[in-house]
């Protein structure tokens, strides 16, 4: 499936609530799975990943209802599980690949994990290594350290750790916490760099015995988890391509309604308003997750740097904010870059190569990426979205500034996480 999109002179406006978040949709299934009871949970999103996720527990003797945006998962405690009949296909979703395998680690029966040709390139070295660590049998069926992944069941508990992260990943660090729930004592993870917290904030709200202190965590295993039940706000990473997009374009306001505001996942508007965006934050609520409802207008922008230490707190938006930096006056510079290589495609490589059919002068020096700005409109191609939703939906904005029409292709990976979002771009023009 392909877009084909014209430059906006218009301006984008309205007001809408962009789908929920796929983070915290995972880890509701994960978490409700492995309480002690059912849990409702409150506006999950439907993607092609997501469903992933739910599919797998289901296989593995999970009920979950569906009515509507919302879902009951019929929690059977830690070791509920049943041995699912077939291995668990995961398609293009990494968090239900890495997360999953912290959770089977600890079974007693034998599983394997695949995904599609483009998950089964991603790294899984780096939850291979704490799990075998924790003595979890965990091993890539081809060799190498790449899915497909082959988890023995373990009739023990797995052994407690300290696990020093050797990068910032709440995917990671996820799936060491929840095999920590199958240790026996006390396992810790320490990141170099804060990641997102949506994981430490379910299981502290389901009664989980977890610690935390500065960027380590500390979670004592073979605990009852307490389900609970609660609503899932509206994914601030799929409302940052509108968010910039109402930036960018003259004569643009949108109100967003529900967004996510954990301050885990608020990088994204910092340093937007740091670039000089005009984004007010009203109507905000502390709740398990902070949300609030965002008034964004057209502004001018200034280049900035983003700094290594940053980039946890915003790795799912730097397509887009790519497209901010080409906007904004001056150059830009965006360190630590090595993360964005390993996900769904390279995604250094295709922000260069799709950039530079625009027009655009941006290059990758060693672990930065550096953007020249000022430009004022781009020139009209034909681009790939890589496979990749983030591209999609990064050169459908970019599209939007363009000097005629654009074509997207291989547009259908967009739903993995946006289902909806070519209706809602029509909406708002």
């Amino acid at each position: 499936m392909d877009w084909k999109i014209k430059k906006n002179t218009k301006g984008l406006k309205g007001e809408i609530e962009v789908p929920p978040d796929k983070s915290i949709s995972h880890r509701s299934v994960i978490l409700g799975a492995l309480a002690n009871a059912k849990c409702h949970v409150s506006n999950f999103l439907f993607s092609d990943d997501c469903i992933r996720t739910l599919e797998a527990f289901r296989a593995m003797g999970i009920r979950i209802d569906q009515e509507g945006a919302n879902i009951t998962v019929f929690g059977k405690g830690l070791r509920g599980l049943k041995s699912p009949l077939d291995a668990l296909c995961l398609g293009n979703s990494g968090t239900s690949m890495r997360v999953l395998s912290g959770v089977l680690a600890g079974q007693n029966f034998g599983t394997i994990l695949i995904g599609d040709d483009s998950l089964n390139k991603r790294p899984m070295d780096r939850v291979i290594e704490p799990l075998s660590k924790m003595g979890a049998v965990i091993k890539p069926m081809e060799g190498g350290s790449h899915a497909p992944l082959k988890i023995e069941g373990k009739n023990s508990p797995l052994m407690p750790i300290n696990y020093k992260m050797p990068m910032a990943s709440a995917q990671v660090k996820t799936c060491v916490l929840i095999a920590g729930l199958y240790a026996q004592g006390l396992t810790s993870v320490t990141e170099p760099f804060q990641s997102r917290d949506h994981t430490e904030r379910l299981l502290e709200y389901f009664s989980a015995d977890i610690k935390r202190k500065g960027l380590t965590t500390e979670i004592r295993g073979l605990n009852e988890l307490i389900s609970k039940d609660f609503k899932i706000p509206a994914d601030i990473s799929s409302a940052a391509f509108f968010i910039i997009g109402c930036v960018l374009i003259e004569g643009s306001r949108i109100i967003f309604r529900n967004v996510g505001l954990n301050p885990t996942r608020v990088g994204i508007i910092n340093v937007l308003k740091r670039m000089g965006a005009d984004i007010e934050i009203i109507n905000y609520e502390s709740a398990l997750e902070p949300v609030g409802d965002l008034n964004v207008s057209h502004s001018r922008l200034r280049g900035t740097t983003i700094e290594k230490h940053e980039i946890p707190l915003l790795i799912d938006e730097i397509p887009i904010l790519s497209l901010a930096a080409v906007c904004a006056t001056g150059q830009t510079v965006i360190k630590g870059i090595n993360e964005l290589k390993v996900k769904e495609t390279d995604r250094v490589k295709s922000i260069v190569s799709n950039f530079k059919r625009m027009g655009i002068i941006v290059e990758e020096q060693e672990e930065n990426l550096i953007i020249k700005g000022s430009y004022k409109t781009l020139k009209s191609d034909e681009f790939d979205s890589f496979g990749d939703h983030r591209i999609a939906m990064t050169m459908a904005i970019a599209s939007l500034l363009s000097d005629g029409e654009c074509v997207i292709k291989n547009t259908k990976c967009v739903d993995t996480s946006y289902p909806g979002f070519w209706e809602q771009l029509q909406q708002l023009q």
